[in-house]
């Protein structure tokens, strides 16, 4: 697909806008945005909308969170020239404007038989090492921020909490656990979204008591 101009920072300030909550509970639900976007996922703290004739993204936080956009986007700076992280466009009151990575989630592979190859988990340790030399510190790296693209190569998003002081051994964790699961014959090649959701369940009780 042949993009067109980008948006201006006006018209992406308007589409932020256009995003709307609502809150349930202790839950915030997405309420309404402009018919242009389109929703391409979200997590604790924003949702995430395609631009329109672009490969971009526009990442929108929500209440109480907008504070994180500019925190992130502060760390996407600091990653700018590096080769396994999305590209800050733009940033604003509450929102970010990044690459579209279009792939496969590591989650998405475990459920689907898609396998994460060796070199796919090295590709990680190579961005962890990537962010390091920039001065940050990687964590709460997990299945959902790490993307597995449609070449092959492999791209971490969501780095919001790349600047914390303790240190996080998620990732060290995780890897261990992809390198038992891929070598051993005594698992399924797909494995259900319940098992990977009660697996990360029991793993955050473990680490809270630890």
């Amino acid at each position: 697909m042949n993009e067109k101009a980008p948006l201006s920072p006006s018209s992406v300030s308007r589409l932020a806008s256009s995003v709307t909550f609502t809150k349930r509970g202790k839950q915030t639900a997405l309420s309404s945005f402009d018919q242009s976007l389109t929703l391409v996922g979200s997590g604790r703290s924003a949702y995430v909308f395609k631009l329109p004739n672009v490969n971009r993204v526009l990442k929108v936080f929500y209440p109480p969170y907008e504070q994180i956009a500019s925190e992130e986007a502060e760390i996407y700076r600091s990653l700018a020239g590096t080769t396994h992280y999305p590209m800050l466009y733009e940033a604003g009151q509450g929102y970010l404007v990044i690459d579209y990575i279009c792939g496969q989630t590591f989650f998405q592979c475990l459920l689907q038989g898609v396998r994460v190859r060796p070199e796919h988990i090295k590709a990680v340790d190579v961005a962890i090492d990537e962010a390091r030399l920039r001065g940050l510190n990687p964590s709460d790296i997990h299945l959902h921020n790490l993307i597995l693209t449609e070449d092959g190569s492999v791209r971490v998003i969501d780095v919001a909490r790349f600047k914390q002081s303790k240190q996080c051994k998620q990732w060290d964790d995780l890897k261990r656990a992809l390198n038992v699961y891929h070598s051993s014959r005594l698992f399924p090649k797909r494995l259900p979204k319940a098992m990977l959701y009660a697996i990360a369940a029991c793993y955050k009780t473990v680490q809270k008591v630890m």
